[in-house]
């Protein structure tokens, strides 16, 4: 990839929200048109992931800036050694922006491979969920919540929805249960599904793993999230445990799938956006500003309305299709029936529960 020389002497200042209205970058007369880099590449996920970043986020902003913006597909975590490679060696980064997890941004943000964000305009006003916790400053900026709900073919629970976790060990599900295949989104709540409580978590994860151990004689699906669609519609499952997003683009694309949360609750979390040290002066620029633009009142109403999310800007109203779905928390009661686990102990433990959930089903 082409990158344009680092600038030498010149200091940026922020882009403010012009009058015209919200999310419009008023271009200072500083930044000439050769400062903007010939385009800004984000790590993003596929489908209908991407594709809603794509609609709500970097097409309205390449036509605000004229720089376009490239997705680029590559896992996330195939993504994170490569910049932390080239940070540590001082070379470029390969993205300008990573679309990321909360947890693994943390990561990041502890090693020391993340910019700054605490100088863009449009932090201002947003819900406190958009500070990353445990973090000084602003490593990275959370975007929306999600949660990883119970999706379900209703033609196999004609009694209504699963009122628990545990109709996963039923042997008539045998070869027809599906779950990301390190365990993310399940592992807290196969605690409490094993019997176990919130509080063990994660000094005692024991019968989240019995669980496991009995969970695998079902023979789950294993995969990431373009398969759970892939899977309702070729009637390959019958339960998930997936992000709400995938359900939803299911039954947007006339599959016969619906979510609950059942009894033992499901797993909320964040996603983030974040910039990598190590770019150039005016590539850096305008990264910020492709994170700052995704925090606009439009980008946010925009991008999160396609996902299905609940957004960091406040004011936004759900989809239609969401009103008051237990996937869409927006008020403290609907936070109150979800499982929450702080970045902190996500990042301390997670790749524990990660080794242990392919120990058990791999092994």
């Amino acid at each position: 990839m082409t990158r344009t020389p680092r600038p030498g002497t010149a200091r940026r200042t922020f882009l403010k929200l012009s009058a015209a209205g919200a999310g419009a970058l008023a271009m200072p007369g500083i930044l000439r048109a050769q400062d903007k880099p010939s385009e800004i590449i984000v790590r993003a996920w596929g489908g209908a992931w991407g594709d809603a970043l794509k609609e709500g986020v970097a097409d309205p902003f390449t036509a605000e800036t004229g720089i376009p913006v490239r997705l680029d597909f590559t896992e996330d975590n195939e993504i994170k050694p490569k910049i932390w490679a080239a940070v540590d060696q001082g070379r470029i980064p390969p993205i300008h922006v990573n679309w990321d997890t909360t947890t693994n941004a943390t990561i990041s943000a502890l090693r020391g491979v993340t910019v700054d964000l605490s100088d863009l305009p449009n932090l201002d006003g947003l819900l406190p969920l958009a500070k990353p916790t445990g973090l000084d400053g602003y490593p990275l900026v959370n975007t929306y919540a999600y949660v990883y709900v119970c999706a379900y073919r209703p033609e196999a629970f004609p009694d209504g929805p699963p009122a628990s976790w545990t109709v996963m060990l039923d042997p008539k599900f045998k070869g027809r249960i599906a779950l990301y295949d390190d365990g993310i989104g399940f592992n807290p709540i196969s605690v409490i599904a094993g019997g176990g409580t919130f509080e063990d978590i994660p000094g005692n994860m024991e019968p989240g793993y019995e669980f496991y151990r009995k969970l695998k004689a079902n023979a789950p699906l294993l995969g990431e999230d373009a398969d759970f669609t892939t899977w309702f519609q070729n009637g390959e499952i019958d339960i998930a445990c997936t992000i709400s997003v995938n359900a939803r683009a299911a039954r947007q694309s006339d599959i016969d799938v619906e979510w609950t949360v059942p009894e033992e609750g499901c797993k909320v979390d964040t996603d983030g956006l974040w910039v990598p040290k190590g770019l150039p002066e005016n590539e850096e620029y305008w990264a910020k500003q492709f994170v700052n633009f995704a925090l606009s009142k439009d980008a946010q109403a925009k991008w999160c309305s396609l996902l299905g999310l609940p957004p960091v800007y406040p004011g936004i109203a759900p989809p239609a299709d969401l009103v008051g779905d237990p996937s869409y928390p927006t008020k403290p009661e609907d936070f109150a029936k979800l499982v929450s686990v702080p970045s902190p102990v996500l990042v301390e433990n997670q790749p524990i529960w990660f080794a242990k959930f392919s120990e058990i089903f791999q092994g």
